[in-house]
């Protein structure tokens, strides 16, 4: 400012012309090209110079616009979009613990078998039809309960024929007349079993492949088991789940004793009761002291695989996840199993992401500008994409399907999907499953979240416990459980897991600006040194030539304003215009005043009420100088001469 103030104290005239002032500021400016234009007299006639000012000035403009703008194209690809990672690693005294999801597949099938019943025997009249296609090897008999399998029936595909493929029922209901008998004609190996889908009481129907029988079955037995376990109370599902106290045999945090009370019950669909310890909802998660094994946390289960469900659950082992407090644990998509008679070492490693949000990018800090309801609200969880596709998908169920899919939470006021009541959900479900519009809508409103915390695992496994010391342990583990001096364990149902950290380092993984507007203005005037010799001084310059400019044209308008008012035409009486001899006595006689009574209101008034002057000699006769006739003219002399 002191600098402006100075130059312009020392400025020209503001009446002189423009192209002197442009001339003024010109000569002494720093910018090599600019200093020859002013040197050359710019705008002093020269057609050439005048283009040249008016390039230069016009490149400043449309900098300062692209840099400047709030939606300019120059700020989102160059310092508003893009980004760089740094990675920082950092060392603490203590880091929090990881949350351990842990569960064991399946409600125990003893307690669940008898909603089961008539599907387990439908599914074994299934296989024993693909087993044996003959029909004198089977024996299927009318206590089979078909309701169940005219929703959804699993049929045999014949495309020995590739142009005109048989359909076959597997119980013997042909679709095509024509064809024969599927016992007679098809075996495995020339048939593939599908899945026959139909909405609208059969008239619209599709068929899902598989190219094994295994995959066709297990998909169908979970599809029909769903649908049981849809209809039943949610309550009596967690009652005929695994019991903590059932599972969880042994249990140490670092040096400190823990018990099945320390872990947190909640209900996953897939497996039934999962069990959460260091969760931190109601609690304060619990820290750990040092890294190494001895430090972590240390769990013997009894997965108790013999009671698994046959045809739902075909993988033995503990299902197990590892993941912030506060969060919900979605074991079916990031779980891991841990293989049962082993000791399973887990070392973790802790990576957090911190993303930039707008505008750099479109991730969310709670979720609250995601437009899709998070239904996993009601477990009082945090925020992340796995909640928000599965409230997308669900929100998708509820407005094509009529009903909600058992696997995800439910609305309020809605109910979950079920053949009783909702005769084409399962040819709605496996249709919504497969869309491919669906999936990228929901991957298009869900967002990522801003910060993020990953366990990085390191795994290790062995035998456990050897054969030397399996009698005394497994007499200790049933006997602490089951009060019992006989073993009541195996190994095919036991797992140790040790979970701890390999190190207390952690890793920082920070999102930043590219090209933040520092380093922008410094490339900027880079390349505006480089290509034209300017510099601070010389935005300066053309920064005062713009004020100058405007100050001196407000100056002109301001006084051209002033002369069109000077010159406007004014009336020069109030009232009526004087005659002629009032005008004549008022420029001869100082005395003279008009009558104007009759005329206006007001008086005239000379300033200052002065005195006028007396004049020296009486005012001429003017009626002398009028016209009369001679006869007139004649009688009036002769009065004078009597």
């Amino acid at each position: 400012l002191l600098l402006l103030s100075g130059r312009r104290s020392q400025s020209p005239d503001y009446k002189f012309v423009l192209p002197h002032l442009f001339t003024w500021h010109l000569d002494p400016m720093p910018s090599y090209g600019l200093f020859r234009i002013g040197d050359r007299k710019v705008l002093d006639g020269s057609s050439h110079h005048v283009v040249t000012f008016l390039l230069t000035f016009v490149f400043v403009c449309v900098c300062s616009i692209h840099v400047c703008g709030d939606q300019s194209k120059f700020q989102h690809s160059h310092w508003m979009l893009t980004t760089e990672h740094t990675l920082h690693e950092a060392l603490r005294q203590s880091l929090a613990h990881p949350t351990l999801t842990c569960v064991c597949s399946g409600d125990g099938y003893s307690k669940v078998k008898h909603l089961l019943k008539d599907l387990d025997e439908l599914m074994e009249a299934v296989l024993d039809k693909i087993l044996t296609p003959e029909p004198g090897h089977t024996n299927i008999t009318s206590t089979l309960n078909f309701t169940i399998w005219n929703h959804t029936p699993l049929v045999l595909i014949d495309e020995r024929n590739p142009d005109h493929p048989v359909i076959l029922d597997l119980f013997g209901d042909n679709h095509n007349s024509s064809s024969p008998a599927p016992g007679s004609t098809c075996n495995a190996q020339g048939c593939k079993v599908a899945m026959r889908l139909c909405s609208d009481n059969g008239t619209v129907c599709s068929f899902r492949n598989f190219t094994s029988a295994t995959q066709a079955v297990t998909e169908w037995y979970i599809l029909q088991a769903t649908n049981i376990f849809s209809q039943v109370p949610r309550e009596d599902l967690v009652g005929m789940g695994y019991a903590p106290d059932r599972i969880i045999l042994a249990c140490l945090f670092g040096t400190e004793p823990c018990s099945h009370r320390n872990f947190t019950r909640i209900f996953y669909p897939d497996y039934g009761n999962c069990y959460v310890f260091n969760w931190g909802m109601t609690e304060k998660a619990l820290p750990s002291a040092n890294p190494g094994a001895e430090f972590g946390l240390k769990l013997i289960l009894d997965i108790d695989q013999e009671d698994y469900v046959p045809f739902l659950a075909s993988t033995a082992g503990a299902r197990l996840m590892l993941h912030e407090q506060r969060t919900y644990p979605f074991i079916r998509e990031e779980g891991i199993y841990a293989m049962a008679g082993t000791e399973t070492s887990i070392g973790v490693l802790v990576d957090k992401l911190q993303h930039k949000g707008e505008p750099y990018s479109s991730c969310t800090m709670n979720g609250s500008d995601v437009a899709i309801q998070n239904l996993y609200n009601d477990y009082n969880t945090t925020y992340s994409i796995q909640a928000c596709l599965h409230s997308c998908f669900q929100d998708y169920m509820i407005h094509n399907c009529s009903c909600g899919h058992y696997l995800y939470p439910l609305p309020a006021g809605k109910k979950y999907c079920n053949s009783r009541d909702f005769p084409d959900w399962a040819y709605c479900y496996l249709s919504l499953q497969m869309s491919v519009a669906q999936r990228e809508t929901c991957l298009s409103m869900c967002k990522e979240s801003c910060n993020d915390t990953q366990y990085k695992m390191t795994i290790s496994m062995a035998d456990w416990p050897s054969e030397a010391s399996e009698d005394w342990i497994f007499h200790v583990l049933s006997q602490e459980r089951d009060q019992s001096a006989n073993i009541t364990l195996s190994r095919k149902g036991v797992v140790k897991l040790n979970i701890y950290f390999q190190e207390f380092n952690y890793r920082l993984i920070e999102e930043s600006p590219a090209n933040n507007m520092v380093w922008l203005l410094s490339n900027l005037g880079g390349q505006f040194g480089f290509w034209m010799g300017g510099s601070v001084l010389c935005l300066i310059e053309f920064g005062e030539i713009i004020i100058d400019f405007i100050w001196i044209t407000i100056i002109k308008l301001v006084v051209a304003c002033k002369g069109l008012h000077r010159k406007r035409p004014q009336a020069p009486y109030t009232g009526p215009p004087p005659t002629v001899a009032e005008l004549v006595e008022a420029h001869t006689n100082f005395g003279f005043q008009p009558d104007t009574t009759s005329h206006s209101p007001h008086t005239e008034v000379y300033p200052d009420q002065q005195t006028l002057p007396i004049p020296g000699t009486p005012p001429p006769n003017y009626d002398s100088l009028r016209l009369q006739p001679l006869d007139t003219v004649e009688s009036d002399s002769e009065v004078e001469t009597i």
